[in-house]
C-alpha cells in the first residue's frame, strides 16, 4: 500500500487524469452501445421455465411483450355506440404504430370475455412485436399517447403491462442528487472544510460513474436486471463516500500532527487504506456469494455490483490521495490552519460526547448490551412472517397509470385478471388434442378458477395453450395454492393414459418456482458468505471470538432490516404515505441480494472499529483500554459515514422504483442499526465483557495462519518489541 500510495502522490495529475479518461471512455463506449438489460425470472428446468420453452418454440408470435388497454364508463355502458366508435378507432390507430404486432379488441366475434358483466369496463391486448427488454421508451410512450387521446368526459383510458411500465417517470436522477447534497452537508459538518468536503463525494461519483458505465456494457455479455444500475449506484455512493471519509480523517489526523501533506496523504492509505482496501474485500466476497445459487439472474447483478466496490477501493487508495495531496493544507478548515500554525502540532485525544459514551458502555456493558439485543430483536420480529410473492403493476403508486388499468380491471373481471395461468402442452396426437379439450372443462369445475379460455393451437397442430383466470390477485396465497393444486392433482389425471405433459406458466407459477429455488439455496448461500466472512476476519485479527461475534452481529443486523421491509412494504405501514404503493409480498430476489449487500456492509463497521481497538491491543495488551480507546476514537466516524450512508440509501425511495425502494429502506435500517445499535452499543459490550477472551487465539491455529495485517505497522513492531511470540491466553494476557 505504502508504494501505491507514494506512486499516487508523486504523479497525482496523471492519477487523476487517467481517472477522467477512464471515466469518459466508459461513458462514452455505454451511450454508443446503448442497454441491453433482462429480467429474466425464469429457472431453466422448473415447470414455468419449461412452459415458457414450449410456448416460444410452438408460438413464435407470443414472444412479444402483451400489454392491455383498459377503459370504463360510469354513465351507460362500454357498448354504447359512441363509445365504441371512439375505441375502435383508438384501437385502430394503436395497431398502425411501429412495433405493434396485434391488437385484440372486445367488439369483435371473440371479444366478449374482453367485457365485463356490467358492461362498465373493457380491454384490449396490446402485442408488440419484441419483449420488453428491447422496446424503446419511445414507442411504448407512442401506444401510450394515442390510447389516452381516446378519453372524454365520463370514459377513463389507462393503460397496463410491462412496456407501459417503461414509460412511468422514475424520479429520474432525483435520488442521486438527494443522495449526494445530504452527503456533501454531512461532510462539510463534520470537516469544517470545503475542500475535504468535495473529495470524498468527487472520488464516489468518478468511480461510481465509472462502474455504471461498465454495468451497461456488461449487460450486452450477459443476463443483468435493469434494477442493477441503480442498485449499483445505490451501494458505490454510499460505500464509496464513507471510505473516502475514513481516509480523509486519517489524513486530516496526520495534518494536525504537523506531518508534510504528502507524507500525510502516503500514510492515510498506508494504515486506513489497508482497512478500506480489506473492507471492500469483504463486501465484494459476500456479493459474489451469490454466483454459488447458480442463477442468471442473479450472476449479472453480483458481478454488477462487485465491480462497483472493486472501482471505489480503487478510487479511495488511488485518486483520493492523489486529490488530497493537490488540494494541501486546505483540507483543515480555516480555524484549524490558524490553532496549528499559532499553536503547532497537539495530540488529537478522544474527548466529548464519544469518550463519554466510550466510558458510560465501560461501566455498564451487561445493561446496555441487554437493551441493544431486545430492540434488535424486537425489530426482527417481522421477518418471520416474511412471505416471497408476485411484487406486480397492483402495488405502485395510486397515481400511476398501470396501478389504474390494474384496479380497473380487478374490479371489472375479478382480481385474477390480472395474473392468469397459462397452461401449455406438446402435442403427439389426436389422443392428446381430446385430452386437452377435457381439460378445459375439469378446469372450469377446479376450486379457485375464475374462468377458462379457449385452446388455442399453433399452426402445425403440436402444440396448445389455454388460458386459466384465478378467482384471486396474482400474489395471493390462494392463487400459489391453485398453482400447486393444478400440478399435484388436476393435470396428472389429464395426462393419464396419453403422452400429454402439460406445464403450469405464468407470473405467479414463475415467481412461486423462482422463490422456491432461492428458499431451497439459501441456507447454503448464508452458510458460506458467513463461513468466508469470518475466515478474513480470522486473518485480519487473528482471534477466534471476533469473528464469531461478527457473524451473529451481522445475521442480527440482517434479521432486523428484514423486520422493518416486511412492516413498510408487506404490511403496508406507511408505505402509501412514502409513495411507495400498497401492501404486497417480497421479491424473491430481494433476500438474496440484501444478504449479500447487508453482509458486507455490516462488516465494513466491524473491521473500521475493531482495527482500531486491535491497534491499541497490540500496543498495551490491555483489553478494557483497546475497547474504550477504539469506541471513543472510531464511534464519531462511523457515525458520520452512517449518517452518510443512511442519507443516500433512503434518497432512493425517490427513484419511484419499488424494488430500489426496498433495497433502500432496508439497507438504510441495516446501516442505521448497525452503526448506532450494534458497533456503538452491543459489540463493544460483550468485548468487555469476555476481556481477553476476544483475542485468544489456539497456538497451532496461529502458527498455520498466513499473516494479513491490516493494523498500522507501528502497533506491529510494538507488540512484536514487547512479545516476540506473544498471543492472548484465555485469561486475556499476553504470553509468550
Amino acid at each position: 500500500m505504502a508504494a501505491i500510495a507514494r506512486w499516487c502522490v508523486r504523479h497525482r495529475f496523471v492519477v487523476v487524469l487517467l481517472w477522467l479518461v477512464t471515466l469518459v471512455g466508459a461513458a462514452s463506449a455505454a451511450t454508443v452501445a446503448g442497454t441491453s438489460y433482462s429480467n429474466d425470472y425464469e429457472v431453466p428446468g422448473t415447470e414455468s421455465g419449461r412452459a415458457t420453452a414450449v410456448l416460444q418454440e410452438g408460438f413464435d408470435r407470443r414472444s412479444g411483450d402483451s400489454d392491455t388497454i383498459v377503459w370504463h364508463t360510469d354513465s351507460g355502458t362500454v357498448r354504447d355506440p359512441d363509445i365504441e366508435k371512439r375505441m375502435s378507432a383508438m384501437l385502430d390507430d394503436v395497431a398502425a404504430l411501429d412495433g405493434i404486432a396485434l391488437v385484440a379488441g372486445p367488439y369483435g366475434s371473440d371479444g366478449a370475455p374482453q367485457i365485463s358483466a356490467d358492461s362498465k369496463t373493457a380491454f384490449a391486448y396490446v402485442t408488440f412485436d419484441d419483449p420488453v427488454e428491447d422496446i424503446p421508451p419511445a414507442q411504448a410512450q407512442a401506444v401510450v399517447d394515442t390510447a389516452r387521446a381516446a378519453r372524454a368526459d365520463g370514459v377513463a383510458v389507462e393503460l397496463g403491462g410491462g412496456a407501459v411500465a417503461l414509460t412511468e417517470g422514475s424520479g429520474g436522477h432525483l435520488a442521486e442528487i438527494v443522495g449526494v447534497a445530504v452527503a456533501a452537508v454531512v461532510l462539510f459538518l463534520v470537516f469544517g472544510s470545503l475542500a475535504a468536503s468535495v473529495l470524498p463525494i468527487a472520488t464516489a461519483l468518478v468511480s461510481v460513474g465509472t462502474a455504471y458505465a461498465g454495468t451497461v456494457l456488461l449487460g450486452h455479455v450477459m443476463t443483468v436486471a435493469d434494477f442493477a444500475p441503480m442498485l449499483g449506484l445505490l451501494i458505490g455512493l454510499g460505500v464509496g463516500i464513507d471510505y473516502a471519509l475514513f481516509i480523509v480523517t486519517r489524513h486530516r489526523q496526520g495534518l494536525k500532527r504537523g506531518v508534510p501533506v504528502d507524507r500525510a496523504a502516503r500514510d492515510a492509505v498506508t494504515t486506513t487504506g489497508r482497512a478500506v482496501v480489506f473492507a471492500g474485500a469483504t463486501v465484494c466476497i459476500a456479493l459474489l456469494g451469490m454466483l454459488i445459487l447458480r442463477l442468471g439472474f442473479l450472476n449479472g447483478v453480483a458481478i454488477a455490483a462487485s465491480l462497483t466496490v472493486v472501482l471505489t477501493v480503487a478510487a479511495s487508495v488511488t485518486l483520493l490521495p492523489a486529490l488530497l495531496s493537490l488540494i494541501g493544507m486546505r483540507a483543515l478548515s480555516r480555524r484549524e490552519r490558524r490553532r496549528l500554525a499559532g499553536h503547532g502540532p497537539q495530540p488529537e485525544l478522544p474527548t466529548g460526547f464519544a469518550a463519554r459514551w466510550s466510558a458510560f458502555v465501560e461501566r455498564r456493558p451487561k445493561l446496555l448490551g441487554a437493551v441493544a439485543a431486545a430492540v434488535m430483536l424486537a425489530l426482527a420480529l417481522p421477518t418471520f412472517s416474511l412471505h416471497l410473492g408476485t411484487s406486480d403493476q397492483g402495488n405502485g403508486p395510486d397515481t400511476a397509470t398501470t396501478r389504474q388499468a390494474y384496479d380497473l380491471l380487478a374490479e371489472g373481471f375479478g382480481p385474477g385478471i390480472n395474473g392468469p395461468l397459462t397452461l401449455v402442452a406438446g402435442l403427439e396426437g389426436p389422443d392428446d388434442h381430446m385430452a386437452m379439450d377435457r381439460l378445459r372443462h375439469d378446469l372450469q369445475a377446479t376450486d379457485g378458477v375464475s374462468s377458462v379460455g379457449p385452446v388455442t393451437y399453433n399452426g402445425s397442430g403440436d402444440t396448445a395453450v389455454l388460458t386459466v383466470v384465478p378467482e384471486t390477485a396474482p400474489q395471493s396465497k390462494a392463487t400459489s395454492e391453485l398453482v400447486d393444486r393444478l400440478r399435484t392433482d388436476v393435470l396428472p389425471v389429464a395426462e393419464k393414459g396419453t403422452s400429454l405433459e402439460v406445464h403450469v406458466g405464468g407470473v405467479t407459477a414463475s415467481y412461486d418456482d423462482f422463490a422456491e429455488i432461492i428458499v431451497g439455496k439459501l441456507p447454503l448461500f448464508v452458510g458460506v458468505v458467513i463461513a468466508l466472512g469470518c475466515l478474513l476476519l480470522l486473518l485480519a485479527f487473528r482471534s477466534v471470538g471476533i469473528p464469531l461475534k461478527a457473524a451473529a452481529m451481522n445475521v442480527l443486523a440482517v434479521a432486523s432490516a428484514f423486520g422493518v421491509v416486511v412492516a413498510v412494504f408487506q404490511w403496508g405501514w406507511g408505505s402509501e404515505l412514502l409513495g411507495l404503493g400498497r401492501a404486497g409480498p417480497i421479491e424473491p430476489f430481494l433476500p438474496v441480494i440484501m444478504v449479500s449487500v447487508l453482509f458486507g456492509l455490516s462488516m465494513d463497521y466491524q473491521v473500521f472499529l475493531v482495527s482500531r481497538m486491535y491497534e491499541e491491543w497490540l500496543e498495551t495488551g490491555d483489553n478494557r483500554r483497546a475497547v474504550r480507546v477504539g469506541l471513543a476514537e472510531t464511534s464519531r466516524v462511523i457515525n458520520s459515514a452512517a449518517v452518510i450512508m443512511i442519507s443516500v440509501f433512503l434518497a432512493f425511495v425517490l427513484s419511484g422504483d419499488r424494488v430500489i425502494a426496498m433495497f433502500g429502506i432496508g439497507l438504510a435500517a441495516a446501516v442505521a442499526l448497525d452503526a448506532f445499535v450494534l458497533r456503538t452499543l452491543l459489540v463493544p459490550a460483550l468485548m468487555h465483557m469476555l476481556g481477553g477472551a476476544n483475542w485468544w487465539l489456539p497456538r497451532g491455529v496461529d502458527r498455520l495462519l498466513p499473516r494479513i495485517s491490516i493494523e498500522k505497522p507501528a502497533s506491529r513492531e510494538a507488540a512484536h518489541a514487547r512479545f516476540p511470540q506473544g498471543r492472548a491466553s484465555e485469561s486475556g494476557e499476553l504470553v509468550p
